[in-house]
């Protein structure tokens, strides 16, 4: 029996197996430096091998990857996954008394370090005294650390076991492939726990839906602390494809990196695509080699898909629906240019129709199924709903919950959408966004489309502001633009919109904040509110 068919039904069972079929291929490209499948497979086979050298029984089967933009990042990812761990991504470009949080809550006892995130090492572990066998695979000799950090061991690369004794664990499909942290309502971080199972159908589904093959090279544009990133990763290996990670030089410029790096395969949340329309990187023919783009992470204005497909001539364009916490990815629209105008509401893509495998259910507040074409929260199940919160199950059950009358359990997206009959689904936005002026109920998605359709513009934000005793006194809106006539807007708008949506104010930013995950950041556009 093979190795790889000893980690069969796991995520990397597929990468061992691209690895048998395509080792001198390409598997990984960071900032235009490549590493072939066996290559990478080498490097993931060690730190397996190290982990399982120092693991203690009865530990948690986590660990946690450290690493940033790298080729270190990488192989950490699979040699967690080898070793029969699941892994925990942190991210050095978060604040660290955050990162430090997140690696408390997650009771790792292995952490992966590469050389862009080892000087912030010292400070990710103040004050946490259980000892930890932190890896350094960039370092060969680990002394000058392990005296800095006399609390844990410190493996350097001279230390590491050889790959030849790494030994394929055996672990339930059901286990943890990886822990993610997501913002939760409290302010604190809530790890998500995906498992084997739930990737391998969503990698499976997707891998047959856009037809990857060993030629495709795919972009990653997300960072590891983002759930996409997964897409990336284990679709791209599932067929011996080569993953093309920018750094974030090349994400400053992203039409160039489409085109340096010879992409095949484009996958963002749609900020990218309005950020590069603002660019005028998307002028017609711009991407021929482009075979398929995929946006997801944030609702997708119309014009944004007309002019990439304009630009990318040769693409089909897919808009992809999923929290974390349903894995990936759990429904997908397919832009048609001929009929897909008619299917858009407030400027805005439809999500479409659930993967094979997942069940819908659109809610009332009390959970009942509302008529067709009515709006409601929607709630999915099936096979890559996710095992619920890390070490938090009143939140679990508050969010994974069951339907009278239905079998199995469903997740609370907390989204508002629409379902008509024989028409795609079409998302209307958080159920957080609608708020109350006044008494009346006002849809900050509404007032952000009127916008987009008088601007022209992608970058539209409202929000409700300020606070009241009742929900809010009225709406505020940004634009994404370095001036604009906004009395003139505000004139035309008066024919569009009932006073109590009318924004009080129009203001402009030359650039949106964006969070870690490259979304509009709407908590930083409520704090400069806030601030005056």
């Amino acid at each position: 029996m093979s190795d790889t068919d000893k980690r069969e039904g796991l995520v990397c069972t597929a990468f061992l197996r691209s690895c048998e079929k395509f080792p001198d291929r390409p598997a990984v490209e960071v900032a235009g430096f490549e590493l072939s499948y066996q290559q990478l497979n080498q490097r993931a086979r060690r730190l397996a091998a190290t982990i399982q050298a120092n693991a203690t029984p009865g530990e948690v089967p986590l660990t946690a990857v450290f690493a940033y933009r790298s080729h270190t990042a990488y192989a950490a990812v699979l040699g967690a996954l080898m070793a029969g761990h699941g892994y925990v991504p942190l991210n050095r470009t978060f604040p660290i008394d955050r990162t430090r949080l997140m690696l408390e809550k997650s009771t790792c006892r292995s952490l992966i370090v590469d050389k862009g995130s080892e000087p912030q090492l010292s400070e990710l572990l103040r004050g946490l005294t259980t000892p930890m066998v932190i890896l350094c695979p960039d370092r060969t000799d680990a002394t000058e650390a392990s005296a800095k950090l006399p609390a844990h061991r410190v493996v350097g690369a001279n230390e590491f076991v050889d790959a030849e004794q790494w030994r394929p664990p055996v672990v339930p499909q059901n286990a943890i492939a990886y822990l993610l942290f997501t913002s939760g309502s409290t302010g604190q971080p809530k790890g998500v726990m995906v498992s084997n199972a739930n990737v391998l159908h969503y990698v499976d589904y997707v891998t047959k839906r856009y037809g990857f093959t060993s030629n495709d090279r795919v972009s990653q544009t997300f960072d590891l602390t983002f759930d996409l990133s997964a897409h990336d990763m284990f679709v791209a290996w599932q067929s011996g494809a080569c993953v093309c990670c920018p750094s974030q030089k090349q994400l400053i410029k992203p039409g160039a990196f489409l085109n340096d790096s010879r992409l095949t395969v484009w996958f963002s949340v749609p900020s990218t695509a309005v950020f590069m329309r603002r660019l005028g990187v998307l002028k017609p023919g711009m991407y021929p080699r482009l075979r398929l783009t995929l946006f997801c992470g944030e609702a997708l204005p119309v014009d944004t898909v007309l002019e990439w497909a304009r630009a990318a001539p040769n693409s089909v364009i897919e808009n992809i629906y999923g929290p974390t916490e349903l894995t990936i990815g759990c429904t997908a629209y397919r832009w048609n240019g001929t009929s897909s105008l008619a299917e858009c509401e407030q400027g805005i893509v439809p999500i479409g129709e659930p993967f094979d495998g997942m069940q819908s259910f659109v809610a009332d507040e009390q959970l009942r199924e509302v008529e067709p074409g009515c709006d409601g929260e929607l709630l999915m199940s099936g096979p890559q709903l996710s095992l619920g919160y890390w070490q938090n199950e009143e939140e679990t059950r508050r969010a994974f919950v069951h339907i009278a009358g239905r079998n199995g359990i469903y997740y609370r997206t907390g989204d508002r959408v629409r379902v008509v009959p024989g028409k795609p689904m079409v998302y209307l936005g958080r159920l957080d966004s609608q708020i109350k002026v006044f008494g009346h109920r006002v849809e900050l998605g509404e007032v952000e489309a009127a916008i987009r359709e008088v601007t022209g513009l992608d970058g539209v934000v409202a929000l409700g502001w300020p606070r009241s005793a009742s929900g809010v006194d009225g709406v505020e809106a940004f634009l994404e633009v370095e001036s604009f006539d906004t009395n003139a807007l505000l004139n035309e708008l008066k024919s569009r919109l009932p006073a109590w949506m009318l924004p009080r104010n129009v203001r402009t930013l030359r650039r949106f904040p964006l969070n870690a995950n490259g979304k509009y950041d709407r908590r930083a556009l409520q704090m400069l509110l806030e601030a005056g």
